[in-house]
């Protein structure tokens, strides 16, 4: 439902903007420049879905091979201890708990191509144990969250166009991003509880999340003083290697257990494929009305608004030119990184503009895109509170990422 009043506000605001500037301001090309940019997002929607076709037919037919084999099972019972706190309404050994842990991996490492058929397959195996179909379960709401302020290890992508753009140290964001990005999964998380009435003071919550601050140290100790260029070919390496290993772990296995594993991979296929082309209307929806409010310049007011407050009450302004990244980042990863690129363009690669935007970039999901693909997927129309405390994530990341800025960049 908070979607659903989100999609028609985006639309009624950006007509009403729209209308002002053609009869006030003589903007006689602004219907034009909107509806050409609807026809576009809806182009690029379906061309996104349909991008996913192929990888979605291939990462689930190996997600079938592993469920039938057995091994999505193992990896459950491997996680449950964690899982089962933060999704009590999940059952044991489900094999949902695999693929949710595999979909946060995934995640960790960059590897959105291989992230999201898991994620999905992972929100199907969910959509089981709904008894309403049409509205979100609590596991679901919590998966979704967490997905969408998912940690991300390394920006590898943010390094690249930093160096493409000609940063001196394209690297120099990898620590607060990945700062960044911890808040803002620790927030979603903290959010979710309180909306379900979880405790998260439970031993092994608090182990996962000791774990983690290690294995972020552990990281920038073996990563810290490598050159961009070898930071991305070590991270490229450790991501292929894990991918790679899941594949041929799952088929040899499967082998072992005396499945028909080409067949398998097969039915799972097929379920790819149907849940490829089951998102394109859901997708088309959401970049379409995020189109019309950029375009009819609703975000420059916005952007503005905050600008002119900070102003006010005499705070420093430095980080206002890079806000449309996270504020673009919660609609669309696209624009947003196209909104870092004109940051970076326009301020400086190595400005504290620049590196803001790219903190940013690094430290943050689309959280409308998440929710219309993920829900989307399933047939969710009732999303309950999943948008307020994915959005309270994106806010927390968003404020740690500007204070992370000042504190590493002044």
């Amino acid at each position: 439902m908070a979607l659903n009043y989100v999609w028609i506000t985006f639309f009624v605001i950006a007509f009403i903007v729209a209308l002002f500037k053609l009869i006030f301001l003589g903007d006689v090309q602004i219907f034009s420049n909107v509806m050409n940019g609807m026809f576009d997002s809806a182009k690029t929607g379906a061309e996104i879905s349909l991008g996913l076709v192929g990888i979605m037919t291939f990462w689930l037919g190996i997600m079938k091979i592993g469920e039938k084999a057995g091994m999505i099972s193992l990896f459950a019972k491997g996680v449950n201890p964690f899982f089962s706190k933060l999704f009590p309404q999940i059952p044991k050994n489900h094999p949902s708990n695999g693929s949710i842990i595999m979909n946060f991996s995934a995640n960790m490492l960059g590897l959105d191509n291989a992230a999201t058929p898991v994620g999905l397959k992972a929100m199907q195996e969910l959509q089981e144990l709904n008894p309403n179909k049409e509205t979100a379960t609590n596991a679901q709401i919590m998966f979704l969250v967490l997905n969408t302020a998912g940690i991300t290890l390394i920006p590898t992508s943010v390094i690249a166009l930093r160096m493409a753009n000609g940063a001196t140290n394209p690297a120099d964001i990898f620590i607060p991003a990945l700062i960044g990005t911890f808040i803002s999964f620790i927030s979603g998380m903290l959010a979710v509880a309180a909306f379900q009435k979880i405790n998260l003071f439970k031993l092994p919550v608090l182990v996962f999340l000791g774990s983690f601050l290690g294995l972020m140290a552990l990281l920038y100790i073996s990563l810290n003083g490598l050159s961009p260029d070898r930071m991305q070919e070590i991270t490229g390496l450790i991501g292929g290697l894990l991918i790679l290993s899941i594949i041929i772990l799952f088929i040899v296995y499967g082998a072992v257990k005396k499945i028909n594993v080409y067949d398998a991979f097969i039915d799972g296929a097929k379920e790819g494929f149907q849940t490829a082309v089951m998102i394109i209307p859901f997708l088309i929806a959401i970049l379409v009305a995020i189109s019309v409010f950029r375009t009819t310049g609703c975000m420059d007011y916005v952007v503005g608004a905050i600008a002119s407050a900070v102003s006010f009450f005499g705070l420093d302004t430095r980080f206002v030119p890079a806000l449309p990244v996270g504020l673009m980042k919660t609609l669309s990863g696209g624009g947003a990184r196209g909104l870092m690129v004109d940051v970076m363009t326009t301020y400086g690669a190595d400005s504290f503009q620049g590196r803001l935007a790219s903190i940013i970039q690094g430290s943050s999901e689309t959280t409308f895109y998440v929710l219309a693909v993920y829900f989307g997927s399933v047939g969710i129309k009732n999303t309950r509170h999943a948008l307020v405390c994915g959005l309270i994530a994106d806010f927390v990341g968003l404020i740690a990422a500007i204070l992370l800025t000042y504190m590493f960049f002044g």
